[in-house]
């Protein structure tokens, strides 16, 4: 079944492109941990938040994905960009009109 982690990640006020620009590099350790999908946001109405959205094969693909040294590191540079603000659900996917 799909795991989909959902949420938003506040950022440090003027920080917000900065995150975006480290949560957008390119991570091919995702795909080979399970990820399907990895997608990320802004919006005019909330400056200093992003919004990420994660498709994964499983919540123990997501967790696992957690360890990767590639993640781990993506993680430290982001950490000084975030002003520990977080928000979001966590879910198993049951289903889509898109697909059968």
């Amino acid at each position: 079944m799909t795991f989909a982690n959902v949420g938003t990640l506040g950022a440090v006020p003027g920080q917000r492109d900065a995150l975006v620009a480290q949560l957008v590099q390119r991570n091919d350790a995702l795909a080979g941990a399970g990820c399907l999908a990895y997608e990320v946001g802004v919006s005019a109405d909330a400056p200093d938040t992003v919004f990420v959205m994660e498709l994964w094969e499983t919540a123990e693909a997501h967790q696992g994905s957690l360890a990767l040294p590639e993640v781990q590191a993506s993680i430290a540079a982001a950490r000084p960009l975030l002003s520990g603000e977080f928000g979001g659900f966590r879910f198993d996917v049951v289903g889509s009109p898109l697909r059968d």
